[in-house]
């Protein structure tokens, strides 16, 4: 296969290339969403080409070897001839096509179809060169497969999913259109692509793998990431706004308790607090000498998401560059069944996500009520309403917030811990991973409406404390949300302004507009 160049606003940008080399997140991301091109690193088509040679003694020389000549799951005892072997392979895909559910958003399967090429790439699966090209193809004409988004248990990889994106391969089953969904067929004919065959042992590496669940959250990991920083700068407007004091996020202070995601959080704080004539005007004040835990103690949460998301990031990571598949290929030859597909250690990574996004929703909705109730404690009007009592400001865009952190809740309560045995007990521990996958990516983005809301107010609220100057970081933030919102002289559609908020916080445009004041965050 040629490698593809992609030409971009004048930019030539090199394709990702499949092979012996470790994806990235930026790889997934960059494919899964932006439509950069893919190929076939050269140097990954021998060892495709001799572990499909290994595949093809053991086929001919008769032995059982699981999924390759004998059925699968609870049937591996059961025998296949080898006349029967395409008919094998061509069965399970079929048969494993048993997904429910609304179809998977075209970024997900774009990142699957993504990550199990670059498995099969690695040449552990014995699969043709072909097949892998096939999934190449797909990815650089568009074609994405119609996948429901129920059915996986996570344990021998997301069989369902991936099965329905195999299926495509063979000319069946659907693939996404911009109205809904067609037959893949006529999808194929479109792209001069003839429906493929499947040789022994190929059906089952198509499915055979964690690539569901891994496409899932690096997505939602990569979401997350603008999402800390975005936390700790709507959770500095909030704090400033509500005279809250600076001094517990002290350097030597922190230092006392050397976490690394506190200290991080902390240091962004402190910048985006600095030169704040707000907090310098009541530094000394006696109402700043313990304010509440969720002002005086936002690195220690929001540093706990940071830390919690490191290790989710560490684990899709090793992931990105791991075999999952069985039986494998080893450099011997040795056919050798394994238990690399389970998805454990990626499901309590996607629960540890879910869990940590959930703790920075719930802390900034804790803020955002204070400064729309108590802070008329602090000389802010009641729900930021320039006539309460006639208006109500911004009263509901907490209840909003505390709906979406009730969901949150729910939605984060660890998949890994459950279990159902499947395929008549041979399967009898699974990993639940699927599920918390997409518990996670759904966290993430209730968590970023959440933030949205805290800024918006936050905005308000700085605005209110006029005309003593907000901090560097700060003021920059309220001055872009100025841009797409305006200060809320009277009762509006509270609903259009949390919009606009939040598409902020989901094209970054809010944080490059604070870090282009402050510097990167970290």
């Amino acid at each position: 296969m040629r490698f593809a160049r992609v030409e971009r606003s004048n930019v030539t940008v090199e394709p990702v290339l499949l092979g012996p080399d470790p994806l990235s997140a930026e790889d997934v991301v960059s494919v899964a969403r932006g439509g950069r091109a893919v190929a076939v690193d050269e140097r990954a088509l021998p060892g495709i080409s001799e572990a499909r040679s290994r595949i093809e003694e053991h086929v001919e020389s008769g032995r059982p070897i699981y999924g390759i000549t004998t059925g699968f799951g609870a049937l591996a005892a059961v025998r296949v001839e080898q006349d029967d072997l395409q008919r094998l392979q061509r069965n399970l895909i079929r048969s494993h096509a048993a997904g429910a559910g609304e179809p998977l958003p075209r970024e997900i399967v774009r990142g699957m179809l993504l990550l199990r090429a670059r498995a099969l790439a690695s040449g552990r699966s014995g699969v043709r060169p072909e097949i892998v090209e096939r999934y190449v193809a797909f990815l650089n004409e568009g074609i994405t497969p119609a996948v429901p988004s129920r059915g996986s248990v996570g344990a021998s990889g997301d069989l369902a999913q991936l099965a329905h994106v195999a299926l495509t391969l063979m000319g069946e089953g659907e693939v996404l259109t911009e109205g809904g969904t067609e037959p893949a067929g006529g999808a194929l004919r479109r792209a001069g692509l003839d429906p493929l065959s499947l040789e022994a042992k190929e059906g089952l590496a198509l499915i055979n793998g964690t690539e569901g669940m891994l496409a899932v959250g690096v997505l939602a990991h990569h979401d997350a990431s603008a999402l800390l920083r975005a936390a700790d700068v709507s959770g500095a407007m909030t704090i400033e706004s509500a005279l809250g004091t600076d001094r517990p996020f002290a350097e030597d202070l922190m230092a006392l308790r050397p976490h690394p995601g506190q200290a991080a959080s902390a240091e962004n704080l402190r910048r985006l607090l600095d030169g704040s004539e707000i907090v310098a005007g009541h530094r000394e004040s006696e109402h700043a000498v313990q304010d509440p835990y969720s002002m005086r103690c936002a690195p220690q949460v929001h540093g706990a998401a940071r830390d919690a998301h490191g290790f989710a990031g560490g684990v899709f990571d090793r992931e990105l560059g791991s075999v999952v598949d069985n039986p494998v290929i080893l450099p011997d030859g040795r056919v050798e069944s394994n238990g690399n597909f389970h998805g454990e250690p990626l499901a309590q990574a996607l629960d540890f996500l879910g869990i940590a996004m959930t703790g920075l929703a719930s802390i900034a909705e804790r803020r955002t009520a204070w400064i729309l109730g108590i802070g008329a404690e602090r000389g802010l009007p009641p729900f930021l309403s320039q006539e309460p009592g006639l208006g109500s400001g911004y009263m509901l865009a907490q209840y909003t917030q505390a709906a979406l952190v009730s969901e949150c809740k729910g939605l984060a309560h660890p998949s890994s811990v459950d279990s159902i045995p499947t395929s008549g007990l041979q399967e009898d521990h699974v990993s639940m991973g699927w599920h918390g996958a997409l518990r996670a990516r759904e966290v993430v983005g209730r968590v970023r409406t959440v933030l949205a809301a805290e800024a918006m107010c936050g905005a308000q609220a700085l605005d209110l404390r006029g005309p003593s100057t907000p901090g560097r970081g700060t003021g920059a933030a309220r001055t872009a949300i100025r841009t797409r919102v305006p200060f809320l002289e009277q009762d509006r559609e509270v609903a259009a302004d949390l919009r606009a908020v939040e598409e902020m916080l989901r094209d970054g445009s809010l944080v490059r507009a604070v870090e282009d004041a402050v510097g990167a965050l970290r």
